[in-house]
Protein backbone atom coordinates (compact mmCIF):
# COMPACT_ATOMS: atom_id res chain seq x y z
CA UNK A 1 0.00 0.00 0.00
CA UNK A 2 1.20 3.67 -0.65
CA UNK A 3 2.02 6.51 1.47
CA UNK A 4 -1.59 7.72 0.97
CA UNK A 5 -4.94 5.97 1.35
CA UNK A 6 -6.92 4.37 -1.44
CA UNK A 7 -9.21 7.39 -1.38
CA UNK A 8 -6.67 10.10 -2.00
CA UNK A 9 -5.29 7.67 -4.44
CA UNK A 10 -8.36 7.72 -6.52
CA UNK A 11 -9.29 11.23 -5.72
CA UNK A 12 -6.16 12.57 -6.93
CA UNK A 13 -6.95 10.60 -10.50
CA UNK A 14 -10.34 11.98 -10.58
CA UNK A 15 -8.51 15.45 -9.99
CA UNK A 16 -6.06 14.72 -12.56
CA UNK A 17 -8.54 13.49 -15.51
CA UNK A 18 -10.84 16.70 -14.73
CA UNK A 19 -7.65 19.02 -15.61
CA UNK A 20 -6.50 17.01 -18.04
CA UNK A 21 -9.71 17.35 -20.62
CA UNK A 22 -10.17 21.15 -19.11
CA UNK A 23 -6.94 22.34 -20.12
CA UNK A 24 -6.90 23.37 -23.10
CA UNK A 25 -3.48 24.84 -23.08
CA UNK A 26 -3.28 26.23 -19.58
CA UNK A 27 -0.41 26.21 -17.37
CA UNK A 28 -0.61 23.33 -13.97
CA UNK A 29 -1.00 25.26 -10.73
CA UNK A 30 0.18 22.06 -8.80
CA UNK A 31 -0.40 21.84 -4.76
CA UNK A 32 1.78 19.12 -2.69
CA UNK A 33 1.32 19.24 1.65
CA UNK A 34 3.29 17.71 4.22
CA UNK A 35 2.63 17.48 8.05
CA UNK A 36 5.45 20.91 8.09
CA UNK A 37 5.50 22.33 4.94
CA UNK A 38 3.42 23.08 1.40
CA UNK A 39 4.76 23.62 -2.03
CA UNK A 40 2.82 24.57 -5.03
CA UNK A 41 4.43 24.82 -8.54
CA UNK A 42 3.67 26.03 -11.90
CA UNK A 43 3.85 23.08 -14.65
CA UNK A 44 4.11 23.18 -18.44
CA UNK A 45 2.84 19.92 -19.26
CA UNK A 46 3.94 19.82 -22.98
CA UNK A 47 7.46 20.87 -22.62
CA UNK A 48 7.49 18.74 -19.12
CA UNK A 49 9.29 22.02 -17.41
CA UNK A 50 8.61 23.68 -13.84
CA UNK A 51 8.24 27.59 -14.64
CA UNK A 52 8.38 28.75 -11.42
CA UNK A 53 7.93 27.15 -7.57
CA UNK A 54 7.05 28.22 -4.22
CA UNK A 55 7.16 26.89 -0.58
CA UNK A 56 7.51 27.83 3.00
CA UNK A 57 10.69 26.60 2.95
CA UNK A 58 12.01 29.51 1.27
CA UNK A 59 14.09 31.82 2.58
CA UNK A 60 12.27 35.31 2.19
CA UNK A 61 8.81 34.23 4.16
CA UNK A 62 10.53 34.21 7.09
CA UNK A 63 7.76 32.00 8.66
CA UNK A 64 7.24 31.02 12.53
CA UNK A 65 5.31 28.25 12.04
CA UNK A 66 5.69 26.36 8.51
CA UNK A 67 2.39 24.41 9.11
CA UNK A 68 0.09 27.09 9.53
CA UNK A 69 -3.10 28.00 7.15
CA UNK A 70 -1.01 32.15 7.21
CA UNK A 71 1.91 30.23 5.87
CA UNK A 72 -0.05 29.01 3.10
CA UNK A 73 -1.50 32.53 2.38
CA UNK A 74 2.13 33.40 2.01
CA UNK A 75 3.20 30.65 -0.34
CA UNK A 76 0.27 31.60 -2.28
CA UNK A 77 1.08 34.84 -3.24
CA UNK A 78 4.61 34.29 -3.56
CA UNK A 79 3.59 31.57 -6.30
CA UNK A 80 1.21 34.55 -8.07
CA UNK A 81 4.05 36.66 -8.30
CA UNK A 82 6.62 34.45 -9.38
CA UNK A 83 3.80 33.34 -11.92
CA UNK A 84 3.40 36.80 -13.35
CA UNK A 85 6.99 37.58 -13.34
CA UNK A 86 7.64 34.34 -15.63
CA UNK A 87 4.36 35.71 -17.42
CA UNK A 88 1.37 33.37 -16.64
CA UNK A 89 -1.55 35.07 -15.51
CA UNK A 90 -4.15 32.00 -16.06
CA UNK A 91 -3.82 28.40 -14.68
CA UNK A 92 -5.73 25.17 -13.84
CA UNK A 93 -5.87 24.61 -10.20
CA UNK A 94 -4.32 21.08 -8.98
CA UNK A 95 -5.42 20.16 -5.74
CA UNK A 96 -3.77 16.84 -5.72
CA UNK A 97 -5.67 14.25 -3.93
CA UNK A 98 -6.41 16.93 -1.16
CA UNK A 99 -9.63 18.36 -0.33
CA UNK A 100 -10.33 21.91 -1.10
CA UNK A 101 -9.96 23.26 2.18
CA UNK A 102 -7.88 24.85 4.74
CA UNK A 103 -4.37 24.78 3.94
CA UNK A 104 -4.86 24.18 0.09
CA UNK A 105 -8.30 26.84 -0.17
CA UNK A 106 -5.66 29.47 1.83
CA UNK A 107 -3.07 28.88 -0.99
CA UNK A 108 -5.61 29.02 -4.04
CA UNK A 109 -7.57 32.22 -2.77
CA UNK A 110 -3.94 33.73 -2.18
CA UNK A 111 -2.73 32.75 -5.61
CA UNK A 112 -6.04 34.48 -7.27
CA UNK A 113 -5.90 37.71 -4.94
CA UNK A 114 -2.11 37.80 -6.37
CA UNK A 115 -3.05 37.77 -9.63
CA UNK A 116 -3.42 34.13 -11.66
CA UNK A 117 -6.86 33.26 -12.89
CA UNK A 118 -8.50 29.73 -12.29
Amino acid sequence: MSRFGDKFQKRAARVRYRISCAERGRLRLSVFRSQRHIYAQVIDDKKATTLCAASTKDKGLDLKKTSTVQAAESVGTLIAERARTAGVEKVVFDRGGYRYHGKVKALAEAARKGGLSF
